[in-house]
């Protein structure tokens, strides 16, 4: 009897442990899948960024600062490492790339140029893929961060060599292309008159 009782509890914990492993692989790998999918994402949005202000420059001719702000957040975007890292500098890039739209207004010809449209609509459907793909990935991160810190399924996470995971943290107040009216705009002219300088749009305004 008490030879049966053992086996069956060292059935039970071998098969937990077994299980517990087997969601560790899981979690791990849809990890790792969520944040190839960011990835992607934001190297569309590093190769978009460089024609952007291209396409701006060609329309304005005082907005130098603006541009070379722009250039050099996509610059440390780039360059940036750790998926901490990543998050903080594409919120810089966001925050320049902001600014940029916001300059635009003030350009009518500019944002009737067929070019910057695209761009525009390129950079936001991006952008909405972006913010899809982190909340994919941040719930795997939040499932494997619970398991891996919880007792005991710890203990075969910690034999495993398997620790935490980063959440990938982008502020999403910060949007990189923000919406942009393309209707019928007041001329730069008219906008030198009133003296009212072009202001991004609110985070409620962002879409």
């Amino acid at each position: 009897m008490i030879g049966w009782i053992v086996g069956t509890v060292v059935l039970v914990v071998l098969g937990y442990l077994i299980w517990t492993y087997n969601r560790l692989v899981s979690l791990s790998k849809r990890a790792d899948a969520a944040w190839s999918d960011i990835d992607v994402q934001l190297k569309r949005r590093w190769d978009l960024v460089p024609a952007l202000v291209e396409t701006v420059k060609g329309y304005t001719h005082h907005e130098s600062s603006t541009l070379e702000q722009v250039v050099a957040a996509r610059g440390q975007a780039v360059q940036s490492g750790s998926i901490a890292a990543r998050g903080a500098s594409e919120a810089d890039l966001s925050t320049a790339v902001g600014r940029l739209f916001a300059v635009v207004e003030a350009y009518p010809e500019l944002k009737a140029s067929e070019n910057f449209q695209d761009l525009h609509q390129a950079l936001v459907e991006i952008e909405n893929n972006v913010q899809y793909a982190r909340r994919y990935y941040n719930a795997v991160v939040r499932d494997w961060n619970t398991l891996v810190g919880s007792i005991p399924s710890l203990w075969v996470a910690a034999a495993a060599g398997y620790g935490e995971r980063p959440y990938f943290q982008l502020d999403e107040g910060e949007r990189l292309a923000p919406r942009v009216s393309f209707g019928t705009a007041a001329s730069p002219d008219a906008g030198a008159g009133t003296g009212a300088a072009a202001q991004p749009p609110s985070p409620g305004q962002a879409g």
